[in-house]
């Protein structure tokens, strides 16, 4: 295992800067995610540490030696990649050895080696079989077990499960988190899905337009996001998010909607501030069908018309018009809502964020 540290990275495509100076310290053992829209710059950064992508600016170090320089085979790292990229004439046990012969290891060391994955991701019954020959997600754990065959300092990961389907994906991320449990390693894993990265990841690094939002636990960015952008990409649903003006202790919305301004926030904000207003669904919920914070938290109760409903069997999400946006709530221990309906909504104020209107960041409670 090793740590492995971004010093002010770069990358450019011509005058196209693509990452953009980020520094980042993932620690020995750790996994971590990288995550973002299509085109924030993830993969390209997962390419530099590999190897695979010439570095613009900027230092790559795996332990303590900058590898900038250093060609991929060089680096003693791991890739999965999306496409598998299985030899498709070579059956599973060849597929997972060859490294390991190119490296020209001894017969019984790869032998005892290519056992030993394959019995980490049950595929003993498969070593036969040739690629044509497996399911998607039984190609993925032959893919995983060729890296996992050369004991890296690093596995990287690159959107490994995006071809899979839903119920295949679910079952894969439980094999991954499985498996850095049985071999502890360092870890580097992109994804454009979120709940890959909350479920997986020890922190979670959200990257936009080839810069860092926010590192943090999975529970520091659900909870306490550093900007608007990363209050809006972690969770599904997504936060609401509305903009608004601070008057007279309110928050003040579009077409005269308001709520108080929550206690935390009273010392600041200053009057005629204009910031964005954002809760999660989870807590905005039809009175009586949610989760409220503990007894004597700060709540508002406004009476709003359900414009559609949809229901996913023990809850049900409501989107109701308020502040000039249509909000999302969550219905606990759901009953039937029909469109039109006027339904009476508890905003818990105590759950609440702002953020800035101008630069995004968040505003911590004074």
């Amino acid at each position: 295992m090793a740590t492995v540290t971004l010093e002010k990275l770069v990358k450019r495509y011509g005058p196209v800067e693509a990452v953009r100076a980020i520094d980042l310290e993932i620690f020995d053992g750790e996994f971590v995610a990288l995550v973002g829209p299509s085109g924030c710059g993830k993969s390209t950064t997962l390419r530099m540490i590999a190897g695979l992508e010439e570095i613009s600016g900027g230092f790559v170090r795996i332990g303590d030696e900058v590898v900038n320089d250093l060609p991929p085979r060089a680096r003693n790292i791991s890739m999965v990649f999306q496409s598998y990229a299985l030899y498709p004439h070579m059956s599973v046990r060849e597929n997972m050895a060859f490294s390991l012969k190119i490296a020209k290891r001894p017969q019984e060391e790869i032998v005892r080696r290519v056992a030993e994955a394959s019995d980490i991701l049950h595929l003993n019954e498969l070593l036969d079989r040739r690629p044509s020959q497996l399911s998607g997600g039984q190609r993925q754990r032959v893919a995983m077990g060729r890296a996992i065959v050369r004991k890296p300092e690093v596995f990287l990961f690159d959107e490994p499960l995006s071809n899979l389907d839903a119920k295949l994906r679910t079952q894969m991320r439980t094999e991954i988190k499985r498996l850095h449990a049985r071999v502890p390693s360092t870890v580097i894993y992109v994804t454009h899905d979120q709940v890959e990265a909350m479920t997986l990841a020890d922190r979670i690094v959200i990257m936009r337009d080839g810069h860092i939002e926010q590192v943090g636990t999975p529970d520091e960015v659900f909870h306490t996001p550093a900007t608007r952008f990363v209050a809006g990409f972690i969770g599904s649903p997504a936060m609401n998010l509305v903009e608004a003006t601070v008057l007279d202790g309110k928050v003040q919305f579009a077409g005269g909607d308001f709520l108080p301004l929550p206690d935390k926030f009273k010392n600041a904000v200053s009057a005629g501030q204009r910031i964005v207003f954002g809760m999660r669904p989870d807590d905005v919920h039809p009175t009586g069908h949610g989760l409220p914070s503990a007894a004597g938290e700060q709540a508002a109760q406004r009476e709003l018309r359900v414009s559609v409903t949809e229901p996913l069997g023990n809850e049900t999400l409501v989107f109701a018009p308020f502040g000039g946006v249509e909000w999302i709530a969550r219905m606990l221990n759901p009953i039937p809502l029909e469109p039109g309906r006027a339904v009476r909504m508890t905003f818990d104020l105590a759950k609440a964020h702002l953020f800035a209107a101008e630069g995004g960041h968040a505003i911590a409670r004074a």
